[in-house]
């Protein structure tokens, strides 16, 4: 199977916002244009930012998102010129509206995958999260993708919003001929951590819930034959936690040059490099990567510093479980 983004030890990804602009407004974007930025990088920035990270990070796997990525009109010359850079893999996320005829100005040789964002089985419940009429336009995404020979892949993001229908999503991904379906956890961030309708942290599911429904659904989808990647999020108390900002190599770049190690510091000025004048620098602490460095019985510190109420206590004040790292993940085949 052709190769994707890899959520795994000893890995190397870069996410690249080409933009932060969006058709949509989902309710659980990560997307904060004041931290991130507002522009639109040209292509010539592109070209520039993805040859210092191929050097810094040789055969990474490379996510081109936004926003939207493809409301930018050059990511297929940005596509064909990561091609040339030798990254391992190349993968479009989109919400399936395809702008700028991105499959006719790209060949199915040139990406490994293009990977549907969908957040339900149904218009029902999806559209209410993402927006009007984008299930039926990711599904037709999706089967024009198929159509024309492109690998698909497919990212449900659980809450409590669309918790009840994952179940329905195994034979939906049948149906659609998905080959790699990537269940992700709603982290705090952006317009989840500032929903005023609803307090945020009621958008994440419990550990019960995780195990009981969410589990099961991932076994599933691999009995059918298609490859499921999802986190982990709750250790055990005696399992190990290993942090990806030690044991990985994640690169999240925004069009305001910031670039993050770590997703959940993506809501603060915690960035530990940055692109200025097209060079790729060390920022000065406190940042993120002094952060890495810290052990807490909790697992994740991020976690802690920004979601703590996902952390259950024991009489004794001792976490019941850790909270895995949200970049190191499991894989069903």
């Amino acid at each position: 199977m052709s190769p994707t983004v890899r959520f795994t030890k000893n890995a190397a990804n870069v996410f690249f916002h080409i933009l932060t602009q969006c058709n949509l407004k989902c309710r659980h974007c990560y997307i904060n244009p004041e931290q991130h930025g507002r522009q639109t990088l040209s292509l010539d920035t592109i070209r520039s930012w993805l040859e210092t990270l191929a050097r810094r990070a040789p055969m990474a796997d490379l996510i081109f998102l936004g926003g939207e990525p493809t409301l930018h009109p050059d990511l297929a010359e940005a596509i064909h010129a990561a091609r040339r850079l030798g990254y391992r893999s190349i993968t479009i996320d989109t919400n399936g509206y395809l702008f700028h005829d991105i499959l006719d100005r790209i060949t199915p040789e040139a990406v490994n995958f293009i990977s549907f964002s969908l957040d339900g089985a149904s218009p029902a419940t999806n559209d209410p999260i993402r927006g009007k009429g984008s299930f039926e336009a990711c599904t037709a995404g999706i089967r024009n993708a198929i159509q024309k020979g492109f690998p698909t892949s497919l990212i449900y993001t659980v809450s409590s919003l669309n918790l009840h229908e994952l179940v329905a999503v195994p034979p939906l991904l049948e149906e659609l001929k998905i080959n790699r379906f990537f269940i992700q956890v709603i982290g705090l961030r952006g317009q989840s951590a500032t929903c005023a309708e609803r307090p945020a942290e009621n958008l994440q599911v419990t550990r019960d819930q995780w195990q009981s429904h969410v589990l099961p659904v991932a076994r599933q989808v691999a009995d059918q034959g298609i490859r499921v990647t999802y986190p982990k999020v709750f250790l055990e108390p005696d399992e190990p936690f290993e942090c990806a900002g030690r044991v990985a190599d994640n690169y999240f770049i925004f069009p305001n040059g910031r670039v993050y190690r770590c997703p959940l510091c993506e809501d603060f000025p915690l960035h530990s490099l940055a692109f200025a004048n097209d060079r790729l620098i060390d920022v000065a602490p406190i940042n993120e990567a002094d952060l890495f460095k810290l052990d807490i019985p909790e697992g994740c510190v991020m976690n802690k510093l920004i979601q703590p109420h996902n952390i259950t206590y024991l009489p004794d004040g001792s976490p019941a479980n850790k909270i895995a790292c949200c970049l190191l993940k499991e894989e069903l085949i």
